[in-house]
């Protein structure tokens, strides 16, 4: 039955690709998971560097008011100095998120997103990424936009990404985007900026049901289910699969009953191969590896999957890239 539906989905998203005008400019493809740089210290993260699978990374998350940002407490001038020179040397190439779960990012002034654009530039910049889950008001999304503009105009080389919350539903409603979403969606059209992309957040549906995932046995299939959350959004808001991407949660999410297995993985990397997605991510590098004991729910250092062996996962997702 699963394969059944698969084939299912994945027909349809061949369809879509087919009869899908190309994005004016395609976005740059990019794999990269992400890692929780206020985790461990640099000692640890050049040691992570040292067997990273990906040729990129998204480092998670500066939050606070462009040109001041702060990573988990630690100023944004000091993070910069301590890994840009890292990153540099190993030839790996880093996207700089920002917000976050519970987190915050604002930029009122060209000046300030100046400051935060540059303090983080290199050759191995990729962009940046602006995960806005809940909290920022329309008028500090729109000055977020307004800077994004200028930025773009004058660093047009760079990828920008806008993270966001989504269900999939498979009732033929094709309920995605929740309200917060659906407000930083419109306000990226309102600005004018190019080549965004959509990167949608497709884990933690909650308890199973066809008004939220696809839905096997008793649980959301979340390899399906992302599928289907990229075909919503697709649909329902016409946005091209060229600038869609999606970010999986790997192993027991922060609802536990939602759990992204290695099958999982090995589905989402083909259905983004195929579907010609702008990109593929995931939370995160720091968890993918055993738990040293048993968990219960989520937990930020491990899958919380008994037998699921240290970069299982990125193995798994990492075929996606070329």
């Amino acid at each position: 039955m699963r394969n059944r539906i698969m084939a299912a989905l994945l027909g349809a998203a061949a369809a879509l690709t087919a009869a899908s005008a190309p994005a004016a400019a395609a976005p740059q493809f990019v794999y990269s998971p992400y890692r929780h740089l206020p985790l461990d210290g640099a000692a640890a993260s050049a040691n992570a560097l040292q067997g990273l699978d990906a040729k990129a990374l998204s480092w998670a998350f500066a939050v606070g008011e462009c040109g001041a940002e702060t990573w988990g407490g630690q100023p944004g001038k000091a993070v910069a100095a301590a890994k840009v020179p890292q990153f540099v040397a190993a030839g790996i190439g880093y996207i700089v998120s920002t917000g976050g779960q519970g987190g915050i990012f604002t930029c009122a002034s060209d000046e300030g997103m100046e400051k935060f654009i540059a303090r983080y530039d290199s050759a191995h910049l990729l962009g940046f990424d602006f995960d806005i889950e809940a909290a920022q008001t329309p008028a500090q999304i729109d000055s977020l936009l307004a800077r994004l503009v200028k930025a773009q105009g004058k660093r047009p080389q760079l990828r920008f990404s806008f993270t966001v919350a989504t269900h999939a539903a498979t009732d033929g409603s094709r309920r995605s985007l929740n309200p917060t979403s659906e407000a930083v969606l419109a306000a990226i059209r309102r600005s004018g900026l190019r080549g965004y992309v959509l990167n949608l957040m497709v884990m933690n549906y909650g308890p199973a049901g066809s008004k939220v995932c696809a839905v096997r046995g008793q649980r959301c299939d979340m390899g399906a289910s992302a599928i289907q959350a990229v075909l919503n959004v697709h649909m329902k808001y016409l946005v091209p699969l060229e600038q869609i991407e999606v970010t999986p949660m790997i192993g027991v999410n922060d609802v536990a009953e939602n759990v992204f297995t290695q099958s999982d993985a090995r589905t989402v990397a083909r259905a983004v191969r195929d579907m010609k997605l702008a990109g593929l991510h995931y939370w995160s590098l720091d968890r993918d590896k055993p738990c040293g004991q048993p968990a219960t729910g989520a937990d930020p250092r491990c899958s919380s999957l008994p037998g699921v062996a240290a970069g299982a996962y990125g193995r798994e997702l990492g075929k996606v890239a070329p």
